[in-house]
């Protein structure tokens, strides 16, 4: 009691300072042990809630096993089959068990590929799974919504096509990349029908996802691109350039030589890489015309293109551009008239009197 006491008096008489540090050590101690208790339970549980998934992955994966190799030629489903659709439709009625049954069968889909891949497909119909999934598409939370997108596309189901094409234009982009991967990766080219109708924007990222989906199928129709280059939405616009050089669409080259005059700038200098590419040799007679009038990243793009698709008949004009004021272009004028008439190129050095312009002439050379 003394004691206590001695501490109390102790306590009044030191500074209000230590005083609040006291009381703040003894608020986090009374907040801090509770937390730790806490901590330990939890991770006891999810210790214990990790052995049971573990078990029950195991029993499923055992069913699944012995359903795929339970079936034979004289019937659509044996009697054994029947057994583990049976077991497995009163489990998939668990929430908690429904979602082991899930991430168990993608597991051994992926593992695995041709008629067992599709009997896998198969079992998904046949346990009612998609009667828990098709719901989803309903749902007003747009993570519910994504991820039912994403296990229909997971388990290949097509005759989802018109519901999941709702949802091109919904306000959340997850919901709209699921969109997008479920198309292409179940109907390829033909799943790209969606551009036609996208108001949103396509990010960078998406039209490299997409892209990647598409170049693992070879041997692919690829459908008619123009429709998409004349889109009002620049996204799309961007995206269907990348395809048209991927692909080397050179049936659209008209429609690209007119797309030098799009009104989106980003625009221009990607059709002139394109047109590059496609070896459009008409399109620099067009961009000569009015080159003075185009921006200077257009200017240079222009230049890039014509190191790749030079003409002795474009003398004259690389004459008018070797002082340019811009460096790149300067660069790329001087390499391309070397190629073209080294003759000229070295009057030029002779009667120029310039340092600087002596020095990329004397670069141009060495290199």
């Amino acid at each position: 009691m003394n004691e206590n006491q001695y501490l109390i008096e102790y306590f009044k008489l030191t500074p209000p300072i230590i005083q609040f540090t006291w009381i703040l050590s003894g608020i986090f101690l009374v907040i801090i042990i509770p937390l730790i208790v806490y901590l330990k339970y939890l991770r006891s549980h999810l210790r214990e809630n990790e052995k049971i998934v573990v078990k029950y992955q195991e029993e499923y994966e055992e069913y699944l096993v012995t359903y795929l190799y339970a079936g034979n030629e004289d019937e659509d489903i044996s009697s054994e089959q029947l057994l583990i659709i049976n077991k497995l439709k009163k489990c998939i009625i668990d929430p908690f068990k429904r979602k082991i049954i899930i991430s168990t069968l993608l597991k051994l889909k992926n593992e695995i590929s041709g008629e067992v891949a599709e009997s896998i497909q198969k079992l998904y119909f046949q346990t009612g799974l998609i009667n828990y999934t098709l719901p989803k598409l309903r749902s007003k939370k747009w993570y519910i919504l994504a991820k039912g997108i994403r296990e229909l596309r997971q388990f290949q189901i097509k005759e989802a096509h018109n519901e999941v094409a709702n949802y091109i234009n919904h306000p959340r982009r997850e919901v709209r990349k699921e969109m997008q991967l479920y198309m292409v990766n179940l109907f390829y080219f033909e799943g790209l029908d969606f551009l036609n109708v996208l108001e949103t924007s396509l990010s960078e990222w998406d039209q490299i996802q997409l892209l990647e989906v598409l170049q693992r199928f070879d041997n692919q129709k690829i459908p008619n691109i123009i429709p998409w280059l004349k889109s009002s939405n620049d996204s799309v616009v961007i995206f269907t350039l990348k395809l048209a050089r991927i692909y080397n669409q050179f049936e659209a080259k008209d429609e690209l030589i007119n797309m030098l005059h799009h009104k989106n700038k980003d625009i221009r200098i990607e059709v002139i890489y394109v047109l590059s590419h496609l070896i459009v040799l008409e399109a620099k007679e067009v961009l000569k015309h009015n080159f003075d009038e185009r921006s200077l990243d257009e200017q240079i793009a222009f230049f890039a293109m014509m190191e790749d698709l030079y003409e002795k008949s474009d003398e004259p004009f690389l004459l008018e551009y070797i002082h340019h004021e811009d460096f790149e272009i300067k660069l790329s004028a001087l390499k391309i008239l070397k190629l073209i008439n080294i003759d000229t190129f070295n009057i030029i050095k002779s009667e120029s009197l310039e340092p600087e312009f002596l020095k990329i002439v004397n670069f141009i050379e060495t290199n």
